[in-house]
């Protein structure tokens, strides 16, 4: 998430300055095709202008509607992560309150009692770092999997606007700190962890039903708390496993090529009209414009995803290590720093 006010000039020319060189040689390449068929009398040849702006017109609320769906699946991503840790929060304030001795004959010293707490809190936290974990793994129509420019591209974005920007190595290191030892080899190996993670608190959660640690009324509602994790973590990978269908997602590219490719020639017929130098001035015009609407594409395309490791992505890291700050400051166990934004952006 970047989280800078305003973009710099420099962020920018490094998003998407590249494509004003070619942007620039199809202008140019186009006025001079223009210019050629005039140097041999061919002046009857000429692109209206009235198609060329319905195109346009057509191509903007296309693209338009794209860039809206790509909005509402960020937030709605945000949206799930906020639900996370709301949820997360209340899970540590019913295990501090609800396990104890109060339905037990034969109490357990408030040492032990701490070490269920910590172990069923540990646990969670383990699990919101292996759905972050599960959610950058690429799908196929991520841009890391495309053709090898789009691959290497998204590389380097990864490395310089990314995750790239801090040294994580949470799912090999840290969450052997979060799991019992127990635990941890089996949990890994599963298909999905997370899933697993939440299972295995309900297994944990019968346990304490049967030693009486936790009377019925609240076992059910630490069980309803899990059920919600369940229900975010569904979300999160609706989203990651169901792209913005490609209808939209590449034939707004197609739509954007084609007015790209007819965007020159109608531009040096309306600057015909201001002289013979008038059609050159088309080409600064014509590079401003096909940008403009190469950015709208650019926007949307790399916002559809909120998942893919980039600076647009949801700060899964930060959110992750907040409520793990706050769920170890409930048990009184030392905390780790925040997470601080790298060159503007926050993972």
């Amino acid at each position: 998430m970047y989280v800078t006010k305003n973009f710099t000039f420099k962020s920018i020319m490094t998003f998407s300055g590249g494509h004003l060189i070619w942007l620039t040689l199809w202008s140019i390449i186009a006025t001079c095709f223009i210019e050629l068929l005039h140097y041999f009398n061919f002046d009857d040849f000429h692109v209206p202008w009235l198609p060329i702006s319905v195109v346009g017109t057509a191509v903007a609320f296309y693209v338009g509607f794209k860039n809206n769906s790509a909005y509402d699946r960020l937030w709605e991503a945000r949206k799930i992560w906020g639900a996370v840790v709301n949820s997360s929060r209340s899970w540590g304030a019913s295990v501090r309150g609800f396990v104890g001795n109060q339905f037990t004959e034969k109490g357990l010293s408030e040492a032990e009692l701490k070490s269920i707490r910590k172990r069923l809190i540990y646990r969670h936290i383990g699990w919101m770092y292996a759905l972050r974990s599960q959610l950058l793994i690429p799908t196929e129509w991520e841009h890391i999997n495309q053709n090898r420019h789009v691959k290497k591209t998204t590389e380097m974005r990864q490395k310089n606007f990314g995750v790239g920007l801090y040294a994580d190595e949470i799912t090999k290191i840290e969450l052997s700190e979060f799991l019992p030892v127990s635990e941890h080899d089996d949990l890994i190996n599963y298909r999905n962890t997370a899933t697993q993670i939440i299972d295995y608190q309900s297994q944990d959660l019968k346990r304490l039903r049967e030693a009486h640690l936790i009377d019925d009324f609240r076992h059910m509602e630490l069980q309803k708390i899990m059920n919600d994790f369940y229900t975010h973590q569904g979300k999160a990978e609706r989203i990651k496993k169901f792209p913005l269908p490609r209808q939209y997602g590449s034939m707004s590219f197609i739509f954007i090529g084609i007015f790209i490719f007819l965007l020159p020639f109608g531009m040096v017929t309306e600057f015909h009209k201001l002289g013979d130098w008038g059609a050159w001035l088309s080409i600064p015009f014509s590079v401003i414009v096909c940008w403009i609407f190469l950015m709208m594409e650019l926007v949307g395309d790399y916002s559809e995803n909120p998942f893919e490791g980039l600076g647009n992505d949801i700060p899964m890291l930060s959110i992750c290590r907040t409520v793990e700050i706050d769920l170890k400051e409930m048990i009184g166990e030392e905390v780790p720093d925040a997470i601080a934004p790298v060159d503007g952006v926050l993972m």
